[in-house]
Protein backbone atom coordinates (compact mmCIF):
# COMPACT_ATOMS: atom_id res chain seq x y z
CA UNK A 1 0.00 0.00 0.00
CA UNK A 2 2.73 2.40 0.66
CA UNK A 3 7.04 2.53 0.63
CA UNK A 4 8.32 2.77 3.60
CA UNK A 5 11.37 4.84 2.67
CA UNK A 6 12.12 7.70 4.78
CA UNK A 7 11.32 11.09 2.69
CA UNK A 8 13.64 14.20 1.94
CA UNK A 9 10.24 15.58 2.05
CA UNK A 10 7.82 17.71 -0.35
CA UNK A 11 8.85 21.27 0.05
CA UNK A 12 6.20 22.91 1.57
CA UNK A 13 7.31 26.22 1.73
CA UNK A 14 6.94 26.34 -1.73
CA UNK A 15 4.14 24.11 -2.59
CA UNK A 16 0.24 24.27 -2.43
CA UNK A 17 0.44 20.86 -1.96
CA UNK A 18 -0.69 20.61 1.86
CA UNK A 19 -1.49 16.46 2.27
CA UNK A 20 -3.30 13.47 0.89
CA UNK A 21 -6.64 13.12 1.46
CA UNK A 22 -8.78 9.68 0.96
CA UNK A 23 -11.69 10.39 -2.10
CA UNK A 24 -13.91 8.11 -0.77
CA UNK A 25 -13.84 8.80 3.08
CA UNK A 26 -11.98 12.04 3.16
CA UNK A 27 -9.03 10.53 5.78
CA UNK A 28 -5.65 13.20 5.89
CA UNK A 29 -2.28 11.56 5.34
CA UNK A 30 0.96 13.38 5.42
CA UNK A 31 2.23 13.97 1.42
CA UNK A 32 4.70 10.87 1.73
CA UNK A 33 4.63 8.04 -0.50
CA UNK A 34 1.24 6.30 -0.34
CA UNK A 35 -1.93 5.67 -2.66
CA UNK A 36 -4.17 4.10 -0.77
CA UNK A 37 -6.18 5.08 2.51
CA UNK A 38 -5.31 2.71 5.53
CA UNK A 39 -9.03 3.68 6.59
CA UNK A 40 -10.95 2.29 3.78
CA UNK A 41 -8.46 1.36 1.33
CA UNK A 42 -9.50 4.13 -1.11
CA UNK A 43 -7.70 6.02 -3.48
CA UNK A 44 -5.86 9.10 -2.70
CA UNK A 45 -4.96 12.33 -3.76
CA UNK A 46 -3.50 15.61 -3.56
CA UNK A 47 -5.16 18.28 -1.11
CA UNK A 48 -4.06 21.96 -1.37
CA UNK A 49 -3.98 24.94 0.50
CA UNK A 50 -6.89 26.82 -1.01
CA UNK A 51 -4.86 30.80 0.07
CA UNK A 52 -1.88 29.30 -2.04
CA UNK A 53 -3.81 28.65 -4.99
CA UNK A 54 -5.75 31.44 -5.22
CA UNK A 55 -2.70 33.69 -5.54
CA UNK A 56 -2.14 32.21 -8.66
CA UNK A 57 -2.77 34.99 -11.23
CA UNK A 58 -3.02 34.61 -14.90
CA UNK A 59 0.26 36.96 -15.50
CA UNK A 60 2.32 35.07 -13.50
CA UNK A 61 1.28 31.83 -15.67
CA UNK A 62 1.80 33.75 -18.86
CA UNK A 63 5.53 34.71 -17.77
CA UNK A 64 6.56 30.76 -16.78
CA UNK A 65 8.31 28.73 -19.46
CA UNK A 66 6.23 27.59 -22.37
CA UNK A 67 5.99 24.00 -20.81
CA UNK A 68 3.76 22.11 -17.58
CA UNK A 69 5.77 24.26 -15.71
CA UNK A 70 4.33 27.47 -16.50
CA UNK A 71 1.45 25.76 -13.63
CA UNK A 72 3.81 24.73 -11.23
CA UNK A 73 2.23 27.19 -8.44
CA UNK A 74 -0.99 24.64 -9.22
CA UNK A 75 1.10 21.61 -8.86
CA UNK A 76 2.53 19.65 -5.45
CA UNK A 77 5.90 19.49 -6.28
CA UNK A 78 8.73 21.18 -8.78
CA UNK A 79 8.56 24.94 -8.07
CA UNK A 80 12.43 24.92 -8.05
CA UNK A 81 13.25 24.22 -11.21
CA UNK A 82 16.73 22.91 -9.93
CA UNK A 83 14.58 19.94 -8.24
CA UNK A 84 12.55 18.85 -11.43
CA UNK A 85 13.09 15.61 -13.17
CA UNK A 86 11.58 16.21 -16.88
CA UNK A 87 11.76 16.40 -20.73
CA UNK A 88 9.73 19.61 -20.51
CA UNK A 89 6.63 18.30 -21.79
CA UNK A 90 3.39 20.34 -22.83
CA UNK A 91 1.61 23.58 -24.00
CA UNK A 92 1.50 21.60 -26.84
CA UNK A 93 -1.31 22.23 -29.74
CA UNK A 94 -4.56 23.18 -29.74
CA UNK A 95 -5.80 22.58 -33.54
CA UNK A 96 -8.77 24.13 -34.62
CA UNK A 97 -10.89 21.43 -36.61
CA UNK A 98 -12.88 22.87 -39.17
CA UNK A 99 -12.74 20.28 -40.92
CA UNK A 100 -13.40 17.55 -38.97
CA UNK A 101 -16.58 19.52 -37.41
CA UNK A 102 -18.20 19.42 -40.89
CA UNK A 103 -17.61 15.66 -41.54
CA UNK A 104 -19.14 14.73 -38.09
CA UNK A 105 -22.12 17.84 -38.05
CA UNK A 106 -20.72 19.95 -35.16
CA UNK A 107 -21.52 23.67 -36.26
CA UNK A 108 -19.75 25.25 -33.24
CA UNK A 109 -15.98 25.77 -33.06
CA UNK A 110 -13.93 22.09 -32.38
CA UNK A 111 -10.67 22.00 -31.43
CA UNK A 112 -7.97 19.33 -31.21
CA UNK A 113 -5.77 19.11 -28.05
CA UNK A 114 -2.50 17.22 -29.53
CA UNK A 115 -0.72 15.66 -26.67
CA UNK A 116 1.31 13.40 -29.12
CA UNK A 117 3.51 16.76 -29.79
CA UNK A 118 5.11 16.02 -26.09
CA UNK A 119 8.56 14.59 -25.91
CA UNK A 120 7.97 11.24 -25.74
CA UNK A 121 4.67 11.51 -28.17
CA UNK A 122 1.95 11.13 -25.68
CA UNK A 123 -0.14 13.15 -22.59
CA UNK A 124 2.17 10.37 -20.40
CA UNK A 125 5.29 12.65 -20.10
CA UNK A 126 2.67 15.41 -18.11
CA UNK A 127 2.26 12.70 -14.92
CA UNK A 128 5.67 10.67 -15.58
CA UNK A 129 7.51 14.85 -14.91
CA UNK A 130 5.28 15.48 -11.63
CA UNK A 131 5.59 11.95 -10.46
CA UNK A 132 9.59 11.41 -10.39
CA UNK A 133 9.87 15.39 -9.57
CA UNK A 134 7.97 14.26 -6.40
CA UNK A 135 9.52 11.08 -5.80
CA UNK A 136 13.04 12.70 -6.19
CA UNK A 137 11.72 14.52 -3.68
CA UNK A 138 10.76 11.71 -1.37
CA UNK A 139 14.13 10.37 -1.67
CA UNK A 140 13.83 7.69 -4.05
CA UNK A 141 16.45 6.26 -6.31
CA UNK A 142 15.24 4.26 -9.36
CA UNK A 143 11.85 4.36 -11.16
CA UNK A 144 9.33 1.99 -12.33
CA UNK A 145 5.96 1.85 -14.09
CA UNK A 146 2.69 -0.71 -15.13
CA UNK A 147 2.02 0.03 -18.45
CA UNK A 148 0.30 -0.47 -21.92
CA UNK A 149 3.21 1.38 -23.53
CA UNK A 150 3.00 5.40 -23.22
CA UNK A 151 4.35 5.46 -20.03
CA UNK A 152 6.81 3.15 -20.38
CA UNK A 153 8.16 5.35 -22.98
CA UNK A 154 8.08 8.07 -20.83
CA UNK A 155 9.55 6.65 -17.81
CA UNK A 156 12.40 5.06 -19.36
CA UNK A 157 13.23 8.50 -20.90
CA UNK A 158 13.05 10.46 -17.77
CA UNK A 159 15.02 8.14 -16.12
CA UNK A 160 17.72 8.21 -19.02
CA UNK A 161 17.63 12.38 -19.35
CA UNK A 162 18.63 12.21 -14.87
CA UNK A 163 20.54 9.29 -15.18
CA UNK A 164 18.79 7.34 -12.71
CA UNK A 165 17.85 3.26 -13.23
CA UNK A 166 14.63 2.33 -14.52
CA UNK A 167 12.37 -0.91 -14.75
CA UNK A 168 9.47 -0.84 -16.64
CA UNK A 169 6.88 -3.37 -16.87
CA UNK A 170 4.81 -3.99 -19.97
CA UNK A 171 2.08 -7.02 -21.64
CA UNK A 172 4.58 -9.07 -23.85
CA UNK A 173 1.95 -8.17 -26.63
CA UNK A 174 2.41 -4.73 -26.77
CA UNK A 175 2.76 -2.94 -30.02
CA UNK A 176 6.98 -3.58 -31.67
CA UNK A 177 6.54 0.24 -31.77
CA UNK A 178 6.00 0.83 -28.55
CA UNK A 179 8.49 -1.84 -27.29
CA UNK A 180 11.21 -0.06 -29.62
CA UNK A 181 10.55 3.41 -28.24
CA UNK A 182 11.24 2.73 -24.14
CA UNK A 183 13.93 -0.08 -24.82
CA UNK A 184 15.88 2.44 -26.82
CA UNK A 185 16.55 4.53 -23.49
CA UNK A 186 18.71 1.60 -22.19
CA UNK A 187 16.61 0.92 -19.01
CA UNK A 188 15.36 -2.42 -18.02
CA UNK A 189 12.13 -3.63 -19.89
CA UNK A 190 10.49 -6.35 -18.19
CA UNK A 191 7.30 -8.29 -21.06
CA UNK A 192 5.01 -10.27 -18.85
CA UNK A 193 2.68 -12.52 -20.35
CA UNK A 194 -0.21 -10.92 -19.29
CA UNK A 195 -2.73 -8.31 -19.67
CA UNK A 196 -1.92 -4.58 -18.20
CA UNK A 197 -3.97 -5.50 -15.10
CA UNK A 198 -1.90 -8.48 -14.45
CA UNK A 199 1.29 -6.27 -15.28
CA UNK A 200 -0.40 -3.54 -12.70
CA UNK A 201 -0.79 -6.46 -9.93
CA UNK A 202 2.55 -8.03 -10.33
CA UNK A 203 4.14 -4.43 -9.27
CA UNK A 204 1.63 -3.69 -6.75
CA UNK A 205 2.95 -6.77 -4.97
CA UNK A 206 7.06 -5.39 -6.13
CA UNK A 207 6.45 -2.29 -4.35
CA UNK A 208 5.91 -3.62 -1.04
CA UNK A 209 9.21 -5.80 -1.11
CA UNK A 210 12.27 -4.66 0.72
CA UNK A 211 14.23 -5.09 -2.85
CA UNK A 212 11.69 -2.01 -4.21
CA UNK A 213 11.83 -0.02 -1.38
CA UNK A 214 13.93 2.53 -3.27
CA UNK A 215 11.91 2.47 -6.47
CA UNK A 216 8.97 4.57 -7.18
CA UNK A 217 6.30 3.41 -9.21
CA UNK A 218 4.68 6.54 -11.00
CA UNK A 219 1.29 4.83 -10.97
CA UNK A 220 1.22 3.00 -7.65
CA UNK A 221 3.04 4.44 -4.56
CA UNK A 222 3.56 7.69 -6.02
CA UNK A 223 0.29 7.83 -7.70
CA UNK A 224 -1.06 10.67 -6.14
CA UNK A 225 1.38 12.94 -7.32
CA UNK A 226 1.39 11.18 -10.57
CA UNK A 227 -2.03 11.91 -11.38
CA UNK A 228 -2.01 15.29 -10.98
CA UNK A 229 0.00 15.67 -13.88
CA UNK A 230 -3.18 15.32 -16.19
CA UNK A 231 -4.54 18.39 -14.79
CA UNK A 232 -1.71 20.98 -17.03
CA UNK A 233 -4.13 19.68 -20.14
CA UNK A 234 -7.02 20.95 -18.68
CA UNK A 235 -5.33 24.01 -17.62
CA UNK A 236 -3.64 24.93 -21.23
CA UNK A 237 -7.08 24.16 -23.13
CA UNK A 238 -8.39 27.06 -20.60
CA UNK A 239 -5.13 29.09 -21.85
CA UNK A 240 -5.33 28.71 -25.32
CA UNK A 241 -9.11 29.07 -25.57
CA UNK A 242 -8.23 33.11 -23.58
CA UNK A 243 -9.20 32.02 -20.87
CA UNK A 244 -12.28 30.12 -20.84
CA UNK A 245 -13.26 26.67 -20.17
CA UNK A 246 -15.19 24.77 -23.71
CA UNK A 247 -18.73 23.91 -23.12
CA UNK A 248 -18.02 20.43 -23.93
CA UNK A 249 -14.78 17.89 -23.82
CA UNK A 250 -14.25 14.18 -25.40
CA UNK A 251 -11.55 12.63 -23.67
CA UNK A 252 -10.17 8.36 -23.68
CA UNK A 253 -10.61 6.54 -20.61
CA UNK A 254 -8.62 3.84 -19.10
CA UNK A 255 -8.30 4.01 -15.80
CA UNK A 256 -10.83 6.92 -16.12
CA UNK A 257 -8.63 9.72 -14.34
CA UNK A 258 -7.07 11.45 -17.15
CA UNK A 259 -10.99 12.40 -17.40
CA UNK A 260 -11.50 13.19 -13.51
CA UNK A 261 -8.57 15.67 -13.62
CA UNK A 262 -9.23 17.27 -16.10
CA UNK A 263 -12.71 17.97 -14.63
CA UNK A 264 -10.80 18.98 -11.60
CA UNK A 265 -8.53 21.56 -13.60
CA UNK A 266 -11.38 23.27 -15.02
CA UNK A 267 -12.93 23.10 -10.83
CA UNK A 268 -9.97 24.28 -9.65
CA UNK A 269 -9.53 27.51 -12.25
CA UNK A 270 -12.93 28.26 -11.21
CA UNK A 271 -12.34 28.47 -8.25
CA UNK A 272 -9.75 30.28 -7.98
CA UNK A 273 -10.74 33.06 -10.38
CA UNK A 274 -8.81 32.51 -12.86
CA UNK A 275 -11.95 31.53 -15.27
CA UNK A 276 -15.38 31.92 -15.62
CA UNK A 277 -17.39 28.87 -16.04
CA UNK A 278 -19.95 28.66 -18.87
CA UNK A 279 -22.60 29.23 -19.32
CA UNK A 280 -24.77 26.23 -17.99
CA UNK A 281 -21.24 24.65 -17.01
CA UNK A 282 -19.62 22.46 -18.92
CA UNK A 283 -19.88 18.76 -19.97
CA UNK A 284 -17.94 15.83 -19.83
CA UNK A 285 -18.23 12.89 -22.20
CA UNK A 286 -15.78 9.95 -21.89
CA UNK A 287 -14.85 7.53 -24.86
CA UNK A 288 -13.71 3.66 -24.41
CA UNK A 289 -12.55 1.05 -27.11
CA UNK A 290 -15.85 -1.81 -27.26
CA UNK A 291 -13.16 -4.22 -26.47
CA UNK A 292 -12.43 -2.35 -23.32
CA UNK A 293 -15.48 -0.20 -21.91
CA UNK A 294 -16.37 -1.03 -18.10
CA UNK A 295 -16.49 2.31 -17.02
CA UNK A 296 -19.11 2.71 -20.47
CA UNK A 297 -21.15 -0.22 -20.35
CA UNK A 298 -21.58 0.63 -16.26
CA UNK A 299 -23.01 4.02 -17.21
CA UNK A 300 -25.26 2.46 -19.57
CA UNK A 301 -26.71 0.23 -17.08
CA UNK A 302 -27.59 3.10 -14.81
CA UNK A 303 -25.05 1.52 -12.60
CA UNK A 304 -22.57 2.22 -9.56
CA UNK A 305 -20.46 -0.99 -10.39
CA UNK A 306 -18.16 -1.66 -12.68
CA UNK A 307 -17.47 -4.98 -13.32
CA UNK A 308 -13.64 -5.93 -14.47
CA UNK A 309 -13.13 -6.93 -17.90
CA UNK A 310 -10.50 -8.83 -19.96
CA UNK A 311 -9.46 -6.56 -22.38
CA UNK A 312 -9.35 -7.41 -25.96
CA UNK A 313 -9.47 -5.10 -29.31
CA UNK A 314 -6.38 -2.80 -30.83
CA UNK A 315 -6.54 0.32 -28.56
CA UNK A 316 -4.06 -1.10 -26.20
CA UNK A 317 -3.36 1.69 -24.87
CA UNK A 318 -6.98 2.24 -23.39
CA UNK A 319 -6.66 -1.61 -22.26
CA UNK A 320 -7.39 -1.42 -18.69
CA UNK A 321 -9.98 -4.55 -17.41
CA UNK A 322 -10.13 -3.09 -13.93
CA UNK A 323 -10.37 0.93 -13.61
CA UNK A 324 -8.91 2.28 -10.81
CA UNK A 325 -10.53 6.20 -10.97
CA UNK A 326 -14.18 4.13 -12.89
CA UNK A 327 -16.05 5.30 -10.23
CA UNK A 328 -15.35 8.87 -10.24
CA UNK A 329 -15.09 8.92 -14.12
CA UNK A 330 -19.08 8.14 -13.64
CA UNK A 331 -19.14 10.78 -11.04
CA UNK A 332 -17.65 13.51 -13.16
CA UNK A 333 -20.13 12.66 -16.29
CA UNK A 334 -23.00 12.69 -14.29
CA UNK A 335 -22.39 15.76 -12.64
CA UNK A 336 -21.29 17.33 -15.51
CA UNK A 337 -24.54 16.00 -17.49
CA UNK A 338 -22.13 14.36 -19.93
CA UNK A 339 -22.40 10.61 -21.33
CA UNK A 340 -19.88 7.86 -22.54
CA UNK A 341 -19.64 5.91 -25.25
CA UNK A 342 -17.40 3.04 -27.08
CA UNK A 343 -16.10 2.33 -30.51
CA UNK A 344 -15.33 -1.01 -32.05
CA UNK A 345 -11.99 -1.74 -33.43
CA UNK A 346 -13.43 -0.86 -37.40
CA UNK A 347 -14.58 2.50 -35.85
CA UNK A 348 -11.31 3.29 -34.55
CA UNK A 349 -9.35 2.95 -37.92
CA UNK A 350 -11.72 5.10 -39.28
CA UNK A 351 -11.58 7.27 -36.62
CA UNK A 352 -7.76 7.54 -36.88
CA UNK A 353 -7.80 8.14 -40.90
CA UNK A 354 -10.81 10.56 -40.56
CA UNK A 355 -8.93 12.67 -38.13
CA UNK A 356 -5.39 12.37 -40.24
CA UNK A 357 -7.70 13.50 -43.33
CA UNK A 358 -9.37 16.58 -42.01
CA UNK A 359 -7.20 18.10 -39.50
CA UNK A 360 -3.82 16.62 -40.14
CA UNK A 361 -2.81 14.94 -36.83
CA UNK A 362 -1.73 11.46 -37.14
CA UNK A 363 -3.53 9.96 -33.71
CA UNK A 364 -2.36 6.53 -32.27
CA UNK A 365 -5.57 4.33 -31.63
CA UNK A 366 -6.66 6.00 -28.55
CA UNK A 367 -7.14 9.05 -30.83
CA UNK A 368 -9.32 7.24 -33.24
CA UNK A 369 -11.53 5.78 -30.19
CA UNK A 370 -12.26 9.39 -29.49
CA UNK A 371 -12.97 11.04 -32.90
CA UNK A 372 -15.41 7.75 -33.34
CA UNK A 373 -16.87 8.40 -30.37
CA UNK A 374 -17.37 12.35 -31.06
CA UNK A 375 -19.41 11.04 -33.72
CA UNK A 376 -21.62 8.56 -32.22
CA UNK A 377 -22.32 11.73 -29.77
CA UNK A 378 -23.18 14.09 -32.30
CA UNK A 379 -25.34 11.30 -34.01
CA UNK A 380 -26.66 10.47 -31.25
CA UNK A 381 -27.83 14.08 -30.16
CA UNK A 382 -26.19 13.75 -26.85
CA UNK A 383 -23.13 16.31 -27.68
CA UNK A 384 -24.59 19.85 -28.69
CA UNK A 385 -22.92 20.27 -32.28
CA UNK A 386 -23.54 24.38 -31.78
CA UNK A 387 -21.48 24.29 -28.39
CA UNK A 388 -17.67 24.29 -28.25
CA UNK A 389 -15.80 21.27 -28.10
CA UNK A 390 -12.60 19.94 -27.45
CA UNK A 391 -11.32 16.60 -28.12
CA UNK A 392 -7.89 15.19 -26.83
CA UNK A 393 -5.48 13.07 -28.92
CA UNK A 394 -3.26 11.57 -26.17
CA UNK A 395 -0.83 9.92 -28.55
CA UNK A 396 0.84 9.36 -31.57
CA UNK A 397 0.14 7.63 -34.65
CA UNK A 398 3.40 6.01 -35.20
CA UNK A 399 3.49 3.61 -32.24
CA UNK A 400 0.70 1.90 -33.32
CA UNK A 401 1.31 1.99 -37.33
CA UNK A 402 -0.59 -1.78 -37.64
CA UNK A 403 -3.69 -0.54 -37.07
CA UNK A 404 -3.69 1.23 -40.28
CA UNK A 405 -0.99 -0.43 -41.92
CA UNK A 406 -3.18 -2.93 -43.98
CA UNK A 407 -5.78 0.63 -45.23
CA UNK A 408 -3.07 3.18 -46.26
CA UNK A 409 -0.08 3.02 -49.34
CA UNK A 410 0.33 3.93 -52.39
CA UNK A 411 -2.07 5.43 -54.31
CA UNK A 412 -0.46 4.89 -57.57
CA UNK A 413 2.74 2.79 -58.67
CA UNK A 414 4.66 3.82 -62.03
CA UNK A 415 7.80 3.72 -63.86
CA UNK A 416 9.91 6.73 -63.32
CA UNK A 417 9.19 8.68 -66.54
CA UNK A 418 6.56 11.54 -67.78
CA UNK A 419 4.64 9.57 -69.95
CA UNK A 420 3.32 6.76 -66.58
CA UNK A 421 2.84 9.87 -64.76
CA UNK A 422 0.84 10.68 -67.36
CA UNK A 423 -0.89 7.39 -68.06
CA UNK A 424 -1.51 7.47 -64.59
CA UNK A 425 -3.62 10.56 -64.61
CA UNK A 426 -1.10 12.84 -62.30
CA UNK A 427 -1.17 15.30 -64.96
CA UNK A 428 -4.53 15.90 -65.27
Amino acid sequence: MTSTLAPSGIDTAASPARALVCRACSARYPLVAQHACYECFGPLEVDYDPAALARVTREQIEAGPRNLWRYAALLPAGQDPATRVTVDPGFTPLVAADRLAEEVGITGPLWVKDDSANPTHSFKDRVVSVALTAARALGFSRFACASTGNLANSVAAHAARVGVPSVVFIPSDLEQGKVVTTAVYGGELVAIDGSYDDVNRLCGELVETDEFEDTAFVNVNVRPYYAEGSKTLGYEVAEQLGWRIPAQVVIPMASGELLTKIDKAFTELVEIGLVEAPAGGWKVFGAQSAGCNPIATALHAGSDTITPVKPTGIAKSLNIGDPAAGLYALEAVRRTDGWMEYADDDEIRAGVRLLARTTGVFAETAGGVTVAVLRKLVESGRLDPTAETVVFNTGEGLKTLDAVAGEVGPTHRIKPSLRAARDAGLLG
